[in-house]
């Protein structure tokens, strides 16, 4: 992460140098553990939102994908069973006019 800072930056190893220098004479030695801790505790602050609004969203999204396979299932439900019934009638449809061949073939006989 820190390379992906130093290459968003542009920054070369002696230029980190000399900004490293430059705070340690500002704020004085005492005082960098106590602005690290604090960087930190941003960075902390920063992520638990970031995944606080991630599992928001999940949460959200995943009563909308329930939903949406409900519906799906209860679709593909109804076509099957409109399919079943289509099936049906055509065995029976098939099964009447076998039915009425072999009638014309015994009155022809």
């Amino acid at each position: 992460m820190l390379n992906s800072i130093f290459l968003f930056l542009n920054l070369g190893g002696g230029e980190v140098f000399i900004v490293v220098l430059f705070i340690v004479m500002f704020f004085g030695s005492d005082k960098l553990p106590e602005i690290a801790r604090g960087l930190g505790k941003g960075i902390r602050e920063i992520n638990d939102a970031k995944n606080q609004i991630q599992n928001e969203i999940q949460k959200s999204t995943s009563g909308f994908r329930e939903e949406l396979e409900k519906h799906t299932s209860d679709i593909q439900s109804e076509i099957m069973k409109a399919g079943d019934g289509m099936k049906k009638q055509i065995e029976e449809a098939g099964k009447a006019v076998e039915d009425e061949g072999k009638a014309i073939g015994d009155t022809t006989k």
